[in-house]
């Protein structure tokens, strides 16, 4: 992963940014530290009307269905430019309790899509679980997809777009995992044991398989 603050490459397991020190601590004092209890469309920015939220919520149920082990959520604000956009994307992933996600649905695979009002800027930032199946690359290809339309203030579209392609790309690499599970099972949190035979290595993946035969 790449550090909210500095935006240098540090592995997701450490306690803090080699390169800048940036650790959980450092947001907890910005935004705070307790637990916030949010739902997983919240657009405190006003981003979206009020008759195209049922399309928001169409793409998020539908993705929700599709990779029903993970969750995507949309947050709209005002955060006073990009390096706090990121620094927010963090804690609300780490600090956030989605209160219409499911409890058997941890924060570690939720994928949130934060929109600033004001400098008209997005990010996107995403549980480890998911470090075997995004890239850095992917995130941006999918604001790159949103892109044109937020530019003319079509931030429903856009938002819309943006988790299609999000879609599109779990599918793909849930292929690809099933092809090549080695690849994948040495990136997740509990990787299968060597000698358990690819077998059991793609047992790891099975959700993200189902979805990608249907």
């Amino acid at each position: 992963m790449k550090c909210p603050r500095c935006v240098q490459k540090i592995h997701r397991a450490a306690d803090g940014c080699p390169h800048c020190g940036f650790s959980l601590a450092n947001v907890k004092v910005l935004f705070g530290g307790a637990e916030v209890r949010a739902r997983s469309l919240t657009d405190a920015g006003g981003l979206i009307r009020l008759d195209d939220r049922p399309k928001v919520e169409k793409a998020m149920a539908r993705f929700n269905r599709r990779f029903p082990q993970l969750f995507v959520a949309v947050h709209t604000g005002s955060f006073r430019g990009v390096a706090n956009l990121r620094q927010f994307g963090f804690w609300l992933l780490n600090q956030g309790a989605f209160e219409d996600v499911p409890l058997v649905n941890p924060n570690e695979g939720g994928i949130l899509l934060t929109i600033d009002a004001e400098s008209k800027s997005a990010g996107i930032t995403f549980g480890y679980r998911l470090d075997a199946f995004l890239t850095e690359e992917d995130t941006f290809l999918c604001l790159s997809r949103a892109h044109a339309y937020w530019l003319e203030g079509r931030y429903t579209d856009g938002i819309v777009r943006a988790i299609a392609q999000l879609e599109k790309i779990l599918i793909k690499r849930s292929r690809q995992a099933w092809w090549n599970p080695k690849k994948f099972a040495r990136r997740v949190a509990k990787p299968a044991q060597p000698d358990a035979g690819p077998r059991k290595m793609r047992e790891g993946h099975r959700e993200l398989r189902k979805e990608a035969k249907r």
